[in-house]
């Protein structure tokens, strides 16, 4: 095997390489990573909605049936220093019932933000399911929300918590807790 001799010229061009890719690797930019998001989560016990025309409760008088189906959160450093904004939106499927009339009232859904045991911030929204002729049921795509978390260098948006549920009346809330899906 022949001896391999030293190109004088292949090595500053290595060296070169070497130095550029140790430094790409040094930034001060520090929106390198997305920060910490705060923890989502669907409240277990509002995460679905069965309405009834105030009649009964048995399948024939059910109006509208919903469920969240997903919660996708995505969270970038604020506009303001020491904030992180959570950009989410809410998806939900929803069955109409054989008591529903032509046209649904919306469906209202609460997102609130939470620290520790206290609440922050809640605000109400909500859906407007539509259904074409003979179909019952239909997906919705919730408006984009916009949370602003204050943070600092001691307190990720990851101390944080949201919820979200659907806003319900005692009877539903009850109905959810008796009929729970499996």
């Amino acid at each position: 095997m022949p001896a391999m001799l030293p190109l004088p010229h292949v090595r500053p061009l290595l060296v070169a390489l070497a130095l550029a890719a140790l430094l790409g690797g040094c930034s001060s930019n520090d929106d390198q990573f997305a920060p910490a998001c705060p923890g989502l989560a669907l409240l277990p016990d509002a995460a679905d909605v069965t309405r009834f025309d105030g009649h009964g409760m048995d399948v024939t008088n059910l109006v509208v049936r919903g469920g969240m189906t997903a919660v996708p959160a995505v969270c970038t450093k604020g506009d303001k220093a020491g904030t992180v904004t959570a950009t989410l939106h809410v998806d939900a499927d929803f069955t109409r019932g054989p008591a529903a009339a032509a046209g649904l009232p919306p469906v209202a859904y609460f997102v609130a933000l939470m620290q520790g045991r206290t609440i922050l911030r809640e605000q109400d929204f909500a859906f407007t399911p539509t259904f074409g002729a003979n179909v019952d049921f239909a997906s919705v795509h919730g408006e984009d929300i916009e949370l602003v978390v204050p943070v600092n260098k001691t307190k990720s948006a990851a101390s944080y918590r949201i919820f979200v549920g659907f806003r319900l009346s005692p009877e539903e809330l009850a109905y959810n807790r008796t009929h729970a899906r499996p």
